[in-house]
């Protein structure tokens, strides 16, 4: 088995060009602790594709990692695809590097003699994904980190039904790259197969959108609606504003500031609309102009947050649980009230999601499907089960897919569906908050917490791997004083009822999550990311909600339930 040592070697040869060879050589001179973090392992997919810090190394982005991938996947694709005509489509964010990926991975797909379609400035995944099916590709490439920090980059790679890569093609596609060595790369690239995409792929895109979210609102209600968005730097200043101003949302105040694209995301600590302090500059333009609503999305444009104003008038952070139960909401309550909702109709949620989606959703009567962490497993669904139609549905993390035009998260269509329930209810003199409360109400009121524990490097994820294994060979009996009475365990597909010890499993496809309930409903979930250097907790309490007027209580009730949780694990921030 060949060391760090032996791998970075192997990158002096002509293989490489001469930056890499001299970067490499560098490295071995005068860092070998990150010569080590560079080439240790390599990168892998993880639940949103294949992701990583820049630079030289096996377990770094780069020319010839991302070569080998997609030298791996043009075989693969010839492989599965022997008579057809071979059809890409690539898009990139705002990160360093991007469009520079973007441009060498069309490189060795055109080498390879399929046709690569490819966006000429940077768009948003969600347009990425609805191009797949749009332009009748086999695959897409999707260049991005999403919400990573500035150091990160990597692709997303998506299917023929535009959903990104599951089993069995993520499994049968990774055995093709392990078998390539990075000799086996063509980067001849062949411009007579690359085609530079125009505006129509853009345009068809935004016309879905509007048809998908269309509740017959007036003109007047719509701009009624007073708006502040901010892309965060991102790709969807490409999209955003050109969407609202067709729905007829025209009242709409941009954060100039964040509105030009920038690599190093300069005017915020993190670009993830998960993160509260991203929508600071958002809350404060918002506040000025007397906005309904302050709305960020993260850099590649599929995750969405929203500020909303609460009874008092002042904006408040709702989070991906809120925000995900009110805009489906919004869409069952309109399909009823027009009759419209069938048996054949389906919602989707995440195992580590809001149990409120499944009470909420069975309450209209219509059947709701659970799934892994990730939007892949959700486009599953949507392929998996033909006989059934996809209403709409979201995770904790901050997205939501309303329809199945597109196939991923999608922050511009979800960004209109919040406009709309917005709008209609400021209409009928309400409020997304006070919506949200008479939703606890009639179904429960649950609060969810999340807890991200930062594990990096090598040691890192030693420590993360060993989290998990002590959680499975050491189960936790009791959390905050309640019984735990069933564990569900994802590696091993079992779960087990503590109490009566009887097992029974569970089909959904494996991975390392752990999920605990206990005799009261709450629910704990630990997993590491798929993406990030992170161990994450999520924790689900629950409690009646009698009155309106009772809502603030309950609230400090259920926060005080959850710090002693994390106090119990020892999980304090």
């Amino acid at each position: 088995m060949s060391t760090f040592l032996d791998k970075a070697k192997s990158w002096l040869t002509d293989t490489f060009d001469n930056d890499t060879v001299s970067k490499v050589k560098h490295l071995m001179d005068t860092d070998k602790k990150l010569l080590e973090e560079s080439f240790f392992q390599d990168l892998d997919f993880g639940t949103g594709g294949m992701r990583g810090i820049m630079g030289v190394g096996t377990n770094r982005i780069n020319k010839y990692t991302l070569g080998k991938n997609t030298q791996g996947i043009s075989n693969y694709m010839k492989s599965v695809f022997p008579d057809e005509e071979l059809k890409v489509v690539i898009a990139y964010d705002c990160r360093h590097n991007s469009k520079t990926f973007a441009n060498q991975v069309a490189d060795v797909f055109s080498a390879n003699g399929i046709q690569v379609f490819i966006f000429p400035e940077l768009r948003p995944t969600p347009l990425l994904s609805y191009s797949v099916r749009h332009l009748g590709c086999q695959c897409g490439v999707m260049l991005t980190a999403s919400h990573n920090p500035p150091e990160y980059n990597g692709y997303k790679v998506y299917w023929t039904d535009g959903g990104q890569l599951v089993p069995p093609q993520d499994k049968e596609i990774i055995a093709e790259i392990n078998a390539l060595n990075f000799t086996d790369i063509n980067f001849n690239r062949n411009p007579e197969l690359i085609h530079v995409l125009d505006e129509s792929v853009e345009k068809a895109y935004l016309q879905k959108a509007v048809d998908n979210v269309n509740f017959q609102l007036s003109s007047e209600i719509k701009q009624n609606l007073n708006i502040t968005f901010t892309s965060l730097h991102g790709t969807s200043i490409t999209t955003v504003p050109q969407l609202l101003k067709q729905a007829g949302y025209d009242n709409l105040h941009l954060v100039e500031a964040q509105s030009e694209p920038d690599s190093d995301f300069s005017t915020v600590k993190s670009p993830n609309p998960e993160e509260p302090e991203a929508l600071e500059m958002a809350i404060e333009l918002a506040n000025q102009k007397n906005s309904d609503l302050a709305i960020g999305t993260d850099p590649d444009g599929d995750r969405l947050g929203i500020a909303v104003r609460n009874k008092q008038g002042e904006l408040i952070l709702l989070n991906g649980n809120q925000t995900m139960v009110l805009m489906t909401w919004y869409v069952l309550n309109k399909m009823k009230q027009n009759k419209n909702l069938k048996d054949s109709h389906f919602v989707a949620s995440t195992i580590v999601s809001t149990p409120l989606m499944k009470v909420m959703t069975e309450a209209y009567g219509v059947t709701y499907m659970e799934s892994l962490t990730g939007f892949k497993w959700i486009a599953k669904l949507i392929k998996d089960h033909p006989e059934l139609s996809y209403i709409g549905g979201g995770e904790e993390s901050f997205g939501y897919m309303i329809g199945d035009f597109v196939r991923d998260k999608d922050a511009n269509t979800a960004i209109l569906l919040v406009c709309e329930l917005a709008a209609d209810l400021k209409a009928n003199g309400s409020s997304a908050y006070e919506q949200l409360i008479k939703i606890y109400k009639e179904h429960g009121f649950f609060k969810e917490h999340l807890i991200s524990l930062v594990k990096r490097g090598i040691e890192g994820a030693e420590e993360i791997k060993q989290k998990m294994i002590s959680l499975r060979e050491n189960p936790l009996k009791e959390i905050a004083g309640e019984q735990v009475v069933l564990i569900e365990d994802y590696q091993t597909s079992v779960a087990k009822n503590m109490q009566s010890h009887e097992s029974h499993p569970i089909d959904i496809p494996k991975s390392n999550v752990l999920i605990y309930y206990t005799e009261n409903g709450t629910k704990i979930a630990a997993r590491p990311s798929g993406t990030e250097p992170k161990i994450k907790f999520y924790i689900s309490v629950n409690s009646s909600l009698d009155q309106l007027s009772d809502f603030e209580k309950v609230d400090q009730h259920l926060d005080s339930k959850i710090k002693t949780i994390i106090s119990d694990l020892g999980l304090e921030d």
